[in-house]
């Protein structure tokens, strides 16, 4: 067992503390947010992910995970220390790491013996060296220390799964006494012959922002293609179906709609555009990466005028807030542009989301939010699908077009197809599925 302090608990703080409290290890979660730690300790869990409420329970009533508010009594019970607190994109792009450092200068002032501190956090390259310096500079007297870079790679609505069954886990060490902590945390997922990919600190740090960046380009590269498709009169799910069958391409994150959202792709690929700055290079397929997807939430605005014939003080029926199912999440979400954009051209919306709503509401106090889908498409000029939850995979279409006033549903993530719709006498767009050329 190994004793775990993780500060934050965040989205990849309090999934990661309860996952390795889950392995075994005694973990104390904490926090400055005296409400969020009293609502955990009551079983409370401050966002939607489904599964976390149930383990978060399971081992605290098991004793292994608590809840403070005291970084000293998380620290001096501990043999490692997860840095996990948010680094948000600031105004430039890059990421804003003052969390990170204000969290470094009151470890630095409370560490008396030996520990690995391990940032969790997305964190740019060279982080963890201005950590160091940060704690080094805060002791009160000469202490022994080891920086490690642990990123993580948890997908939000499945983040649990990806914990416990992750396709690796990147270590980025030191000295072979952080290793050997580190393996030992990580020690259950040996029986599953999980990879443990073993680097030096700045590799881990640029493995996240990698990755993160590679998924967004391959986003972006479908999009472009769903473009490119409807120009032709291609199918670009066929056309995906067939390259993900490929092995060296694979079939995931090739599937078109409005891109990307939340908060981590956004947020990464800005940042590694001012790391790469930083070092004097430049990151040129990631920049279109990030202009193609920011010029999708227009693309839908374009077709739903199409379809509508001008969207001038029609009623929009909007399916789905969060960036993507089995979240609340709506950080970067497509949705915040398209009702800006739907706002600006004097539509009225009528939106449902199964767990955003809550969320979406702090930025949008005067939309209309509805119980149901089908109370959101009532009266409605136009249907605009704009997360495919799983319940608006199987709308009873009829009803649908009998409550609606128009017939017009713009499909952006390609959850049906035309010729179903069109049997229910709706005129339907999507993206990447023109029906013919002179349709785009």
């Amino acid at each position: 067992m190994i004793r775990i302090c993780m500060v934050g608990t965040g989205y990849v703080g309090l999934v990661s503390g309860a996952c390795m409290a889950d392995f075994g290890h005694r973990v104390t979660c904490v926090d400055i947010n005296q409400e969020r730690i009293d609502s955990l300790v009551r079983g409370g869990i401050p966002f939607y992910e489904p599964g976390l409420d149930r383990l978060v329970l399971k081992n605290v009533e098991e004793e292994r995970l608590f809840f403070t508010t005291s970084l000293a009594e998380g620290i001096h019970q501990a043999d490692v220390v997860f840095i996990a607190v948010q680094t948000p994109m600031s105004k430039t792009g890059e990421a804003d790491l003052q969390f990170v450092m204000k969290v470094g200068e009151e470890i630095g002032a409370l560490l008396d013996d030996y520990k690995v501190i391990v940032t969790k956090s997305t964190v740019p390259v060279g982080t963890n060296r201005k950590l160091k310096q940060v704690i080094q500079s805060k002791l009160k007297k000469p202490v022994d220390f080891d920086m490690a870079s642990n990123p993580e790679f948890l997908r939000e609505g499945s983040s649990i799964e990806d914990f416990m069954r992750p396709d690796r886990v990147v270590i980025g060490v030191e000295t072979p006494r952080s290793e050997e902590l580190m393996r030992e945390i990580y020690r259950p997922l040996y029986l599953l012959d999980t990879p443990m990919v073993r680097t030096g600190i700045e590799t881990a740090e640029l493995v996240k922002y990698a990755s993160n960046s590679f998924l967004a380009v391959k986003i972006s590269f479908i999009n472009e293609i769903a473009r490119l498709a409807e120009a032709v009169g291609a199918d670009v799910s066929d056309v995906a179906k067939a390259m993900g069958l490929d092995k060296r391409i694979g079939s995931k994150f090739l599937h078109a709609g409005l891109g990307f959202g939340g908060s981590c792709l956004p947020k990464d690929t800005n940042a590694i555009v001012h790391i790469a700055q930083e070092a004097g290079t430049e990151m040129r397929t990631v920049k279109a990466a990030i202009g193609v997807n920011e010029a999708l939430p227009e693309r839908a605005l374009a077709k739903a005028e199409r379809l509508t014939g001008g969207l001038e003080g029609k009623t929009v029926g909007l399916l789905g807030l969060a960036f993507k199912p089995n979240t609340d999440d709506i950080r970067s979400a497509a949705s915040i542009p398209l009702v800006d954009g739907l706002l600006a051209r004097g539509c009225r919306i009528q939106a449902h989301d199964p767990a955003a709503v809550p969320n979406f509401k702090q930025f949008y106090p005067d939309l209309e939010y509805c119980k149901s889908p089908y109370h959101a498409c009532q009266d409605a000029d136009i249907a605009i699908l704009v997360t495919e939850w799983n319940q608006y995979r199987q709308l009873d279409l009829g009803n649908l077009r009998e409550i609606m006033a128009g017939n017009a549903f713009l499909d952006c993530r390609n959850v049906y197809d035309r010729p179903h719709l069109e049997k229910y006498g709706f005129l339907y767009d999507c993206f990447g599925r023109a029906a013919h050329t002179s349709d785009v």
